[in-house]
């Protein structure tokens, strides 16, 4: 509810803050062809080695780890050079970890999951469950 203190651009400012402070998740693109769920996540900046990729029987959890520029060159940048002594003046680059799963309408084969990574993308192929089992039963009367 707007008071006489608050102005109608309060809001706004306000939205900008939560968007902000909300949790980012990477875009993401799921398609369905006739072998195989084919996911491609966007993770620029992510260290190969941080990506991690679970399958169970009918779903993919995907969870991987940005670092900050001081996680990654740990005691590096505390020696001594042209950038001593300088301070982050804008930062909107996400920093964390996170987590995405994916549930498909049919089952899986998590033997044959592939995943590569090449220029900030991250393609999963999980080939579709071939085992169709079908069971007759006996009508008695």
């Amino acid at each position: 509810m707007l008071t006489l203190r608050h102005s109608p651009f309060d809001l706004f400012d306000r939205l900008e803050q939560q968007l902000q402070t909300a949790e980012r998740v990477p875009a993401a693109e799921v398609i369905d062809t006739p072998q195989a769920y084919e996911i491609t996540l966007e993770l620029p900046g992510v260290d190969k080695d941080s990506i991690d990729v679970k399958a169970t029987d009918r779903s993919l959890i995907i969870s991987a780890e940005r670092r900050g520029r001081q996680q990654a060159a740990g005691s590096e940048s505390e020696s001594a050079g042209p950038s001593a002594g300088r301070g982050t003046l804008l930062s909107e680059i996400r920093y964390g970890t996170w987590s995405r799963s994916f549930r498909f309408p049919g089952g899986i084969q998590r033997e044959g999951l592939e995943a590569q990574y090449r220029d900030g993308l991250l393609c999963v192929k999980a080939p579709k469950a071939q085992t169709m089992t079908s069971v007759s039963v006996k009508v008695e009367g």
